[in-house]
C-alpha cells in the first residue's frame, strides 16, 4: 500500500493569486488618480470591511456602515491617492467631504459594471474596535449646496 497524503503548497500559491489579482485594482485606481481619468464609462464599485485591519473612516460613516461598505468611484470622487498596498480617496456623504482610506487587502469585491468585469475576495482580518480617522478641529465643514430639511414635521398628523 503506498501513502496517498496530499501535496503540501508550501509556496502557498493561492495567497500568491489573491496578492496579484489585487495589483489589479491598485491599476485601476492609478487610472483614475490620473489627469485624464477613468476611460469611456469606466467606473468601479469597490466593496471593503470597514472593521478590517488597516482600515480608516470617520466615525460617523463607519456607525452607519458598521461592517461592510460599497464606494462608487466615477465622477464625484476627490484626492485619490493610490500607494502600493492601500488607498484613500476623498468622497462627499450629504454633501460634506469626508476621507477613507483603506489597504488593498480590506476589499472584498472590485466591480466595473461597465465592462461586467468583477474580482472577489473571501473577508479579511478584522478588529473589535476600528481607529476613526481624525475629525477637523472645530465644527463641521458646511455643505456644499442648500440643505434638504423634510417637510414631515411640520405637517399635521
Amino acid at each position: 500500500m503506498t501513502d496517498q497524503t496530499p501535496p503540501v503548497d508550501e509556496m502557498d500559491y493561492e495567497t500568491m493569486t489573491h496578492e496579484a489579482l489585487r495589483t489589479v485594482i491598485r491599476d485601476g485606481l492609478l487610472r483614475a488618480a490620473s489627469p485624464a481619468g477613468l476611460p469611456g464609462a469606466h467606473h468601479f464599485y469597490i466593496t471593503f470591511k470597514t472593521r478590517a485591519v488597516g482600515v480608516s473612516v470617520p466615525p460617523d460613516i463607519l456607525a452607519k456602515y458598521p461592517d461592510e461598505m460599497t464606494v462608487v468611484i466615477q465622477h464625484q470622487y476627490e484626492d485619490l491617492d493610490v500607494q502600493n498596498d492601500r488607498f484613500s480617496v476623498k468622497l462627499r456623504f450629504g454633501g460634506i467631504p469626508r476621507v477613507l482610506a483603506m489597504p488593498y487587502a480590506a476589499v472584498t469585491r472590485f466591480y466595473d459594471p461597465s465592462v461586467q468585469f468583477m474580482l472577489q475576495w473571501d473577508d479579511p482580518e478584522v478588529i473589535e474596535e476600528p481607529t476613526p480617522s481624525p475629525e477637523p478641529d472645530g465644527p463641521a465643514p458646511a455643505a456644499d449646496g442648500p440643505k434638504v430639511v423634510s417637510l414631515d414635521q411640520f405637517r399635521k398628523k
